[in-house]
């Protein structure tokens, strides 16, 4: 299926993990995709290569988004050198785990400038873009610790609940220029992150999700394809994409 021929998309955090599959999965169907990375330029060359193969335009664009300026210059980038923007997946994102008793100013900035900063600068550059083509899909990926909390995680669990309530206020504003805006809330999913945790904690973590394993970066990226192809009547909703850990 070519349903996405034609249309740019932008993914950040594009080049590992949850975004390589997103990037891969949005190319499959047609889509010119361009990545954000901060700092691992093989990663993403790797990714690049990877899209090209499947006959896209890609390109790959270093920056650190939680400099609200150098996120709003990837969107001003890849609008000057392909002229339109259809699909922006706001996915990047960091973790900087401590107890509150623990937690410095620096892990709490670092990771609500990065985590939900970063979602403000993109899609308010990119808003005026979607306004003019009279069309536009914002998919920003979440997480289930934004709806429950996790221990250790408050400065995570605060980004990504923001990143929920800035989806559903988005999705007001925009909805009658034909763009829709939604969030999808992984749970603990199978990427490098996780694979560095010691096995018996990923086995207590297991333990904790009613489907009994880690869900995989592929089952999040189908679920941004399925926004941007066929939810054009979908706004302000989050998906929950996470085994039953969060219901």
């Amino acid at each position: 299926m070519q349903d996405l021929k034609g249309k740019v998309a932008i993914v950040t955090g594009g080049s590992r993990g949850i975004g390589r599959h997103i990037a891969l999965k949005l190319a499959q169907r047609g889509a010119d995709v361009a990545i954000n990375y901060r700092s691992r330029q093989s990663d993403a060359e790797g990714v690049i290569k990877e899209l090209e193969e499947i006959g896209v335009r890609a390109m790959a664009i270093k920056a650190n988004l939680a400099n609200k300026p150098e996120a709003r210059g990837v969107i001003r980038e890849v609008h000057k050198q392909w002229g339109r923007i259809d699909i922006l997946v706001n996915n990047a994102g960091i973790t900087r785990d401590k107890t509150m008793k623990k937690l410095t100013d620096d892990d709490w900035d670092d990771v609500l400038d990065t985590n939900l900063g970063s979602v403000f600068a993109t899609c308010s550059e990119v808003l005026n873009i979607m306004l003019e083509q009279t069309y536009g899909r914002i998919i920003n990926i979440s997480s289930f610790v934004g709806q429950s909390g996790n221990f250790g995680q408050a400065n995570y669990a605060a980004s990504k609940a923001g990143v929920i309530a800035f989806t559903k206020t988005l999705a007001l504003e925009t909805a009658k220029y034909n763009i829709t805006v939604n969030a999808i809330a992984p749970g603990f999913t199978d990427t490098e992150m996780v694979a560095q945790i010691p096995e018996n904690i990923r086995e207590k973590i297991v333990a904790r999700v009613p489907m009994g394993r880690f869900g995989q970066p592929d089952e999040i990226a189908r679920a941004v394809v399925f926004l941007a192809t066929e939810g054009d009547y979908i706004t302000g909703q989050q998906i929950n994409v996470n085994g039953g850990v969060y219901m």
